[in-house]
């Protein structure tokens, strides 16, 4: 292969694209050769190759198609994705690490990567050196080399200022391509700022893990973040995301526990409030998600809220913060679902109910409590056993209300009878005197005697709160212990387990005292077992890959560890052998400690009672102020001696566990007499024998580490201190373990993905050969180092920085490529649109053509409808008038036969008429009988007329009487009374009137008839027989109208009586004479509106009657016969 070329680099890298360069294993090929639309990856242009992960690259193949028009160019698996926004003018990357776009995962945006990849200005133009420079502040600046001479450099600050600085001020920065990378190692140069930068890039972009190589880093967002629903479960349990997660560490955890069948531990480490805790219960949600099925997995995640409310309390830098360590071994089944836990506690209980904070720290169990109480019954403790734990623990805090007063001149004191101690007696089951003498005396046992020593004001305090803290010690014990019963494995535990570790992280404060002694000598250790553990793994991966290594000595901290823990001059030795002495004091054992100490290198003896520590984090300084008395077991017989005789079962089994415990004396050389008190484990060494324990558990495990870190003091969202993250980052050991991770080899590849990403630069076609030959290919072309990298059987390990050439020519080449591929797109979208609107303007013009048909056959078929419709309505038209021509016709013609049949009629009468002549005598007879019938008939209708009106008269007196009571009723209803006085007046003469007309037709029909009837025999037969059935149909219409008249004069009666009782009866109640439960003004409106529709009825019925009258009394036809008869008999007689 040739090293070298007349050709520029520029056209060099393009003219060795392979001859297969083509868009492979892409789904959207096609698409991209049609349009050249869519967004291309380094995965698709080398044709020999596909992806790894078969899973992820169809998801980024899914957010590429979805995403059309943009670029991506970055391998997904490449170790060199970018995540996230850079800081101020520094540029971003594309997300090498893409994942499915159905999650909200946090990345960079479209714009960020469309303006970077935009921008085609050479390379060598636009690059400058970038550095990092720390301010006075103590924060870190990126800026901008200028110009170098000598030592010195000219930097340019974001702000525009130009200075001088040293060369040896300046921090070399990483190149852009690495700001956002997921995994610290990654990192060309692995510095303070860097490291620093990198999280805070992330962090920013609500990114809050980043691997530290085999280390998940999670910062605090102090809020909820989009990263923790079923969906990011089902995506890492399918691995269709590779972002560093918690749930990418326990799913690490759950696989390599099956597949090699070896317990796995999780190990979370950090700071108080750096989030430890809930990052626990994230693991254990995942875990709960894919062992779940059982029921026990709900058990263990409401062991959380038991153990945080009596484990966990407030203090100055969390309002929830944990104070013990806890381990919790899941235990799963033969089919990988969990089947029990165990939990294993370690905690220094001095540390957590110290004085002056035991009621502070008791508050946290009872601000949620209905929480605890369900969780309780979740892990089957009993409701008796909860009213017991919860009267504990008001124990503890009467206990703390005990006060005591002086009995003498040398400072003897007894407890005061006051609520507290009559309270705290009550609460623990034992007699008030009992509890007193044990909080003012101490009895001691010299030789066979028994001696009973009042205690001091400071002895009586110590112990009392010695009381408490066992108490409260033992209570959460033995709730940890019954929690341990209800999730216990049995039958079905198979050996195989997970364990969570949540401990208290690395302290230092300004003044550090037993407390952080404890809590730094677990972290001590716990460095250990990390740096032991990880470098091992580190170094058997480049002895697995076959590449010629060294085994590396890293910096151990085994002698700070012999510092603590060596015998017998070690400092938890001394502590103890100082704590046993009765005239130890706490400068006695500072100054034993410079005395025996003074030559470890990792011991400093400071001023007064002070001593230095140099821990794997840096140096912390001790007061030893108050050592003494916090190590010591200030727990006597005689407290122990009160709890066994309780009445309560709790504070009995308080008590055999405390004998048990005290049974544990100390041996060796500082076993000494002066009873058993002296000879009782210190608190430092029940500490270590727990962390031994919890070591031990480890040791049987394969670790995966969590390092939680607290971005800032404020709980604040966003906010980002640089002092503080680097603070516990050394605390945490963060940079040692990537110091020692990067000691060989950190940046590494495999032979695939490093000639997929770098093969098309070479300047020959090596396209037919295997990936490690294109990897080699690519070493030689660009001479890098031998020394500098080394080939491993699967992968290619590179030292620091040495990736930089091969990414500057790869992103020249892509820059070349991107001008190219924009130009054929522009050309490819312009050609398509062309393509397009042809197709557009032709389909719409059969479209038009076929609406238009649709229309005009709807028209037509709308216009034959009418046309039918029409023909129809013609038709019944026509027929209607046929009928009415025809019904008229029959009309008029019966009409002029009766007036041809009556003339016919009238012919005949005269011709009977004058044969009749004859016999006029007789008809002289016939006419006086008839009128002496007609006289009687008038006289017995104007009897009849006079009963009328006699009737009339009353009915008039009747109406008289209505008129008078409806004028009462008007006057009570006031404004309504006139109204209605003219509408009854209206009624009133309307029935007068009627009734006078019928008087005055009934006698005149009477008169009439009798008429009539002497000389209806001068008439045929047929025309006397109608005339009298009209008069006897005339008559009984007469009755029925009379009928109805009466009805309606009954009726106006009966509705005028009701209308005035009911006006009476409201007004009465209105004005108070009556009570009744009712709205008297809404009852008179409603009756109102009753009178007037009846009235209305009334009346319209009166009117009807008055025009039947009318029309019985003007009969046309009778009157005229009546008078054609009279004509043709006085024609006769005047003959």
């Amino acid at each position: 292969m040739s090293q070298t070329s007349s050709v520029p680099p520029v056209f060099q890298s393009i003219k060795s694209l392979p001859p297969e360069f083509k868009f492979t294993n892409n789904p959207n090929a096609g698409l991209v050769a049609k349009h050249g639309n869519i967004k291309l990856r380094s995965t698709d242009l080398i044709g020999s190759n596909g992806l790894e992960n078969g899973a992820l690259g169809g998801l980024v193949s899914k957010e590429v198609h979805s995403r059309g028009g943009d670029m991506d160019l970055f391998d997904e698996e490449s170790p060199y994705g970018g995540k996230g926004r850079s800081f101020d003018d520094r540029p971003t990357n594309a997300d090498e690490d893409s994942v499915s776009d159905s999650l909200p995962l946090p990345s960079i945006s479209t714009s960020s990567r469309e303006s970077r990849w935009s921008d085609t200005t050479p390379y060598a133009s636009k690059k400058k050196l970038q550095s990092w420079l720390q301010l006075s502040n103590g924060d870190w600046e990126l800026v901008k080399i200028i110009s170098t001479s000598g030592t010195e450099s000219i930097i340019s600050l974001p702000d525009g200022k130009v200075l001088k600085v040293k060369d040896e001020n300046l921090v070399p920065a990483n190149p852009d391509i690495l700001d956002g990378v997921d995994d610290l190692m990654q990192l060309s140069y692995l510095n303070e700022p860097s490291v620093l930068y990198n999280l805070q890039y992330r962090y920013n972009q609500n990114m809050i893990y980043t691997k530290a190589g085999p280390v998940l880093v999670a910062i605090n967002p102090f809020k909820k973040v989009p990263l923790y629903s079923n969906d990011y479960i089902e995506a890492y349990k399918r691995k269709a995301i590779e972002s560093p997660h918690v749930y990418a560490i326990t799913d690490t955890a759950i696989r390599e526990m099956i597949r090699d069948e070896v317990n796995q531990s999780i190990i979370i480490s950090g700071e108080s409030g750096a989030g430890k805790t809930e990052t626990a219960k994230i693991a254990m949600q995942y875990l709960a998600a894919l062992g779940g099925g059982s029921g026990i997995e709900y058990e263990i995640l409401k062991t959380n809220p038991i153990l945080e409310a009596f484990g966990n309390g407030k203090t100055l830098r969390n309002d929830n913060s944990s104070r013990f360590g806890k381990l919790i071994e899941i235990h799963f089944s033969e089919t990988g679902k969990i089947s029990g836990a165990n939990i294993q506690t370690s905690m220094c209980w001095s540390t957590t109910i110290s004085k002056g904070k035991k009621v502070e720290e008791k508050e946290n169990p009872q601000a949620h409590k209905d929480d605890q109480l369900e969780a309780l019954d979740v892990v089957h403790i009993s409701k008796e056993d909860q009213e017991n734990v919860f009267a504990m623990l008001a124990a503890v805090l009467w206990l703390g209300n005990i006060s005591f007063t002086v009995i003498d001149n040398e400072n003897h004191v007894q407890a005061v009878e006051d609520e507290g101690l009559f309270s705290a007696a009550k609460l623990i089951g034992c007699d008030i005197e009992d509890l007193k003498l044990t909080l003012s005396t101490r009895k001691m046992k010299v030789g066979n005697d028994i001696i009973v020593q009042k205690l001091t004001l400071s002895q009586a305090i110590d112990a009392r709160d010695a009381l408490a803290k066992s108490i409260y010690a033992c209570l959460f014990d033995w709730l940890v212990q019954q929690i341990n019963k209800s999730l216990a494995v049995g039958k079905r535990r198979t050996g195989r387990s997970i364990s969570i570790l949540d401990i208290y992280g690395f302290e230092s404060f300004n003044r550090n005292s037993f407390e952080q002694f404890c809590i730094n000598y677990a972290n001590e250790r716990l460095q250990q077992h990390f740096n032991r553990h990880l470098f091992k793994l580190e170094q058997e991966e480049y002895i697995q890959d076959g590449i010629d290594w060294t085994k590396v000595e890293f910096e151990d901290n085994q002698d700070c560890l012999n510092l603590f823990e060596k015998k017998p001059l070690g400092l938890l030795s001394l502590l103890d052998e100082e704590s046993t002495f009765p005239n130890g004091t706490d400068l006695t054992f500072a100054n034993k400690l410079k005395q025996h100490l003074n030559s470890n290198s990792c011991f400093k003896g400071e001023r007064e009672k002070a001593f230095t520590v140099c821990h794997y984090a840096g140096e912390v300084t001790y007061d030893t102020t108050g050592f003494l008395e916090k190590n010591r077991d200030l727990l006597h017989l005689d407290s122990i001696q009160l709890l066994s005789s309780s009445k309560c079962h709790l504070p009995q089994i308080f008590a055999s566990h405390m004998l048990t415990q005290s049974e544990k004396h100390v041996v060796g050389p500082l076993h000494k007499s002066g009873g058993a008190d002296s000879q009782k484990l210190s608190v430092a060494t029940k500490f270590k024998g727990q962390l031994f324990q919890l070591m031990q558990r480890l040791e049987n495990t394969t670790p995966h580490f969590i390092r939680c870190i607290k971005p800032n003091n404020l709980q604040s969202p966003g906010s980002y201190e640089q002092g503080l993250v680097l603070q516990q980052l050394r605390c945490c050991g963060v940079l040692e373990v990537v110091r020692i991770s990067r000691s060989g080899f950190p940046t590494r590849m495999s032979h695939q993905k490093f000639a997929r990403r770098y093969g098309f630069l070479l300047l020959e076609n090596v396209a037919s050969q295997d990936p490690l030959s294109v990897s080699v290919a690519i070493l030689h072309q660009f001479n890098i180092l031998p020394e500098m990298y080394q080939v491993g059987y699967t992968k290619l390990f590179f030292r620091t920085g040495q990736i930089g050439v091969l990414e500057d020519t790869r992103n020249r080449t892509l820059h070349g490529i991107l001008r190219v591929q924009s130009c054929f797109r522009g050309y490819q979208a312009r050609r398509h649109r062309r393509e397009l609107w042809r197709g557009i303007t032709t389909l719409q013009s059969y479209i038009r053509g076929e609406k238009n048909r649709k229309e005009y056959a709807a028209v037509l078929q709308r216009h034959r409808a009418a046309v039918i419709i029409q023909k129809r309505m013609k038709t019944v038209f026509a027929r209607n008038r046929l009928k009415n021509i025809n019904d008229a016709a029959v009309v008029i013609q019966s009409f002029i036969r009766g007036w041809l049949v009556r003339r016919c009629s009238g012919d005949i009468g005269l011709l009977k008429s004058g044969g009749m002549m004859t016999n006029e005598s007789d008809e002289v007879l016939v006419k006086s009988s008839f009128l002496a019938e007609l006289q009687r008939r008038v006289l017995k209708a104007e009897a009849a007329l006079r009963e009328k009106e006699e009737e009339n008269d009353i009915l008039h007196q009747r109406l008289q009487q209505y008129e008078s009571r409806w004028s009462e009723y008007e006057l009570k209803m006031k404004s309504m009374e006139e109204v209605w006085q003219k509408q009854m007046r209206s009624l009133q003469s309307s029935l007068s009137i009627a009734k006078k007309s019928l008087a005055m037709d009934d006698s005149e029909r009477n008169s009439d008839a009798s008429v009539n009837a002497s000389d209806e025999r001068d008439y045929s037969w047929d025309i006397g027989s109608n005339h009298r059935r009209q008069e006897s149909n005339g008559t009984r219409s007469m009755s029925a109208g009379l009928s109805v008249i009466s009805r309606l004069a009954e009726e106006f009666e009966q509705r005028s009586q009701v209308f005035g009782d009911d006006a009476k009866f409201l007004v009465e109640v209105k004005s108070g004479q009556v009570e009744a439960s009712l709205d008297p003004d809404r009852e008179l409106r409603r009756l109102k509106q009753m009178f007037e529709a009846w009235k209305k009825d009334y009346g319209a019925r009166l009117r009807e009657t008055k025009v039947i009258l009318h029309k019985l009394g003007s009969d046309g036809s009778i009157e005229k016969a009546k008078k054609k008869w009279w004509g043709r008999r006085n024609s006769t007689r005047i003959n």
